[in-house]
This record gives structure tokens, C-alpha cells and sequence, in this order.
């Protein structure tokens, strides 16, 4: 299964730069093999593309779906995926070219709802002489 989703060799190189150097934090330098980012980059992505759980990375042999989702969450912190998508959209505006004089957002607003402001107790259930229909 890794193969129909592996990222292409072209699509990587683009990638990799933007990829945030890892700092080994192991108090004695060693610790567990590190993934390779390419491995992991392609569970992110077949998560993102399928929508399935972290946890059902593990059934598809392309990483431990806990490496990938920590490893998601580090570089969303380093700031790659901002990153990524500026290149993004870098590199369609030079193949294709952006349009930028139609824009759109999309969004909504709405008040709340009188109801939820009032603070109703739940009325207790009242004992019951008639028997149990278990």
C-alpha cells in the first residue's frame, strides 16, 4: 500500500528543504533510529488524503502512525506546513499563474441562540412503584 501513496521523487526534492533539521534531544546522544522524513511525510499524507486515524497507520507499513502524528505535530510547530504551502503557491504561480484579481472568503457568524444563555435545572425522575420491564 505504501507504494500507491509514496510521495514522487520530484514532488520530494521540492520538499526536503523546507523539511526542519532534527536536533537529537537524547541526554546520551543515542536513542531509536529516526524514520526517514520521506516515510513519514508520506503517512501525513495518506492520513490527510484518506482521513482514516493516525492509529490505522500501523496496517498500512508505511510508519507507526504515533511517529507520524508526533512528527506532525513538531514540524506544524517549526512552521513547515506554512511553508510548504507558500512554495506551493509559489510554484503554480510560475507554471500556471495565480489569478488575483477575483478573491473570495468564506466564512459565517451567527449569535447564539436565546436558549443557551438561560440556565434550566434538569427536573429529577420520580420514583416509580410499577416493576422493571427488564
Amino acid at each position: 500500500m505504501a507504494g500507491i501513496f509514496s510521495i514522487p521523487d520530484e514532488m520530494w526534492e521540492r520538499i526536503e528543504p523546507l523539511v526542519p533539521e532534527h536536533v537529537n534531544t537524547h541526554r546520551f546522544g543515542g536513542g531509536r533510529p529516526r524514520v526517514p522524513d520521506r516515510r513519514v511525510m508520506d503517512g501525513i499524507f495518506f492520513v490527510l488524503r484518506t482521513g482514516c486515524q493516525w492509529r490505522a497507520l500501523d496496517g498500512t507499513g508505511i510508519c507507526s502512525g504515533s511517529t507520524a502524528h508526533d512528527r506532525f505535530q513538531e514540524w506544524e510547530r517549526a512552521g513547515f506546513f506554512d511553508a510548504l504551502w507558500e512554495q506551493a503557491l509559489r510554484d503554480y504561480e510560475e507554471e500556471v499563474g495565480i489569478d488575483w484579481s477575483w478573491l473570495s472568503i468564506d466564512g459565517s457568524m451567527g449569535k447564539a441562540r436565546w436558549e443557551a444563555a438561560r440556565r434550566v435545572r434538569t427536573r429529577p425522575i420520580a420514583a416509580s412503584s410499577a416493576p422493571s420491564a427488564a
